[in-house]
Order: C-alpha cells, then sequence, then structure tokens
C-alpha cells in the first residue's frame, strides 16, 4: 500500500509540475507584454504631458507677441490642450493594442448618446466661439448678464465658461451659451459713460441759485470731457420736493470715483449755499377741544 501511495503521490506531482510549467509558458509573455505597455504608457504620459505644457506656451506666447486678443488667446489655449491631451489618450491606448480605427469606432457608437447629455457643453462651446467672433466683449471688459444680474469684470474666457471677478474679488463662472443667447450690458465697451444723477431739494429753496450750485461743481470738475454736452434741469416735482437733474459725460474708468466725488461735492455746495435737502417727516396737528 505504502509503495502505491508514493507512485501516486510521484505522478500526481510531475502532472501538476507539468501543468504549471505549460500555464507559465502561456501567460508569462502576455503578462511581460502587459508589463511593458505600461511602463511605456506612463513614459509615454509623463514626457507627452510635458510637450503639450510647451506646445501650449508656445502658442499662447506666440499669439501675444502678435498682439491677438487675450479672450482668443485664453479660448484657444483650453482648447489645444484638451485636443492634445486627446490626442496623447489614443497614443497611449494603441501602446495597449487598441487601433486608431477602433478608438473611431467606439466614439462613433457613443457619439450619438453623448451628444444628448452634452447638449449644454456643445452650446457652451459654440457660446464660447460665438463671443470671439462676434465681440460683444472681451477681457477686461465690466459686463452685466442682464437674466441673472451678475456683474463683474470678465477674467477669462474659456470652451466653457467665461469668468468674472467681482468688485470685492469673488469670481463668477458663467457659461457662453448663457452670455450667447441672452441680452447683457457691456458698461465699459465705450471710451465715455454720461454721468446722470439727481438731487432732491425743498420746496421753499430758489431753484435758480441750485440750479447754478451744480453747474459750478459741474465746473470744477477737471476729469470731465470738458466740451461735451452738460445739463442741469428740474427733472421732477415730487410730493415733498424739487428733483434736480445733472448731466456730464466722464471717462469710463473714472466713472465711479467722479460720482462719488460729485455727490460729496454737491453736498457741501448746497450746504453753503443755504439750500435744503429734504428729509422724511411728519407734521402731527392737534385739535383742542
Amino acid at each position: 500500500m505504502l509503495m502505491i501511495q508514493e507512485i501516486t503521490d510521484k505522478l500526481l506531482f510531475n502532472l501538476d509540475e507539468g501543468m504549471m510549467k505549460r500555464w507559465l509558458n502561456a501567460v508569462l509573455p502576455d503578462v511581460m507584454a502587459f508589463f511593458w505597455s505600461v511602463v511605456l504608457a506612463l513614459l509615454a504620459f509623463v514626457i507627452g504631458r510635458r510637450l503639450i505644457r510647451k506646445i501650449v506656451d508656445l502658442t499662447d506666447r506666440g499669439m501675444e507677441k502678435k498682439r491677438i486678443e487675450h479672450g482668443i488667446r485664453t479660448f484657444t489655449r483650453s482648447l489645444l490642450n484638451g485636443a492634445l491631451y486627446l490626442l496623447l489618450l489614443v497614443i497611449i491606448l494603441n501602446l495597449f493594442g487598441i487601433s486608431t480605427s477602433s478608438i473611431a469606432a467606439a466614439v462613433a457608437t457613443l457619439g450619438f448618446t453623448a451628444g444628448f447629455s452634452l447638449q449644454g457643453s456643445l452650446s457652451n462651446f459654440a457660446g464660447g466661439v460665438l463671443i470671439l467672433m462676434l465681440h460683444p466683449f472681451v477681457v477686461g471688459d465690466y459686463i452685466i448678464e442682464d437674466t441673472n444680474k451678475n456683474e463683474g469684470t470678465v477674467r477669462e474666457i474659456t470652451i466653457i465658461y467665461t469668468k468674472l471677478a467681482t468688485v470685492d474679488n469673488r469670481i463668477v463662472v458663467i457659461p457662453n451659451g448663457m452670455l450667447a443667447n441672452s441680452s447683457l450690458t457691456n458698461v465699459t465697451k465705450s471710451p465715455k459713460r454720461q454721468l446722470d444723477l439727481t438731487f432732491s431739494i425743498s420746496y421753499d429753496a430758489d431753484i435758480r441759485k441750485a440750479k447754478e450750485v451744480l453747474r459750478q461743481v459741474i465746473a470744477k470738475e477737471e476729469r470731465r470731457f470738458i466740451g461735451e454736452e452738460e445739463n442741469v434741469f428740474v427733472k421732477e416735482l415730487s410730493d415733498s420736493s424739487v428733483n434736480l437733474g445733472m448731466r456730464f459725460w466722464v471717462p469710463t474708468g473714472s466713472y465711479w470715483p467722479i460720482r462719488w466725488d460729485t455727490i460729496e461735492n454737491v453736498k457741501y455746495a448746497f450746504d453753503e449755499a443755504g439750500i435744503a435737502i429734504p428729509y422724511p417727516q411728519m407734521d402731527v396737528h392737534v385739535d383742542g377741544h
């Protein structure tokens, strides 16, 4: 019995050893091929990423030398960056034996389905192209998006979004499709803006004197456009005040400082001239019986 057991164990060992060798001989080439594919893919990714950065930077510097508008530069930079990374992905997949024709077939198959889920992104991409072609605004303009009342200085125009910086330096990200398909106000498109202010005076005040005071305030403002139209007029007779209007033209870049200074200067001038500015008040009459 012992001899039979030894013979059986020896046969099983030889059988297992033979099967293991055959399995290793069959699997090992594929394992080594996959290992080297992974190594080459990692190497391709590292080298490709550096090349992409250099190509994008060189393209951006070339456009900067040609003084191409900053919005077009940022849009082209993001578009080129995405296209080159897609090309790098195709190269890496080829290293694993996936042919370009197979990738194209897969993209074509998924394209129809993905088109529905990416309608918003495609709309935003098309909106970005329209913005760059029609130039409703450029980087550096101050715009007001009329639908949701977002406003700020345009900092960047990418292939999908436009970034605005608010006056307190918050970044507002708005889809390009929304900006291309809705109305917006470009505050800084023109080099000059009309300053339009309203000041209220008491019904007891001298209107002629108040208008002359406003004209003097305008004359003292050296930052205005001299020679442009300047108006001081009675705008409205309201319930408790006479409202005077003041209009003159100022450089767009100095609009807000001039506006703030003018309001302050008018208050000082009215005080010196003895012109009363009305404020809400209530008169109570008590009848004695």
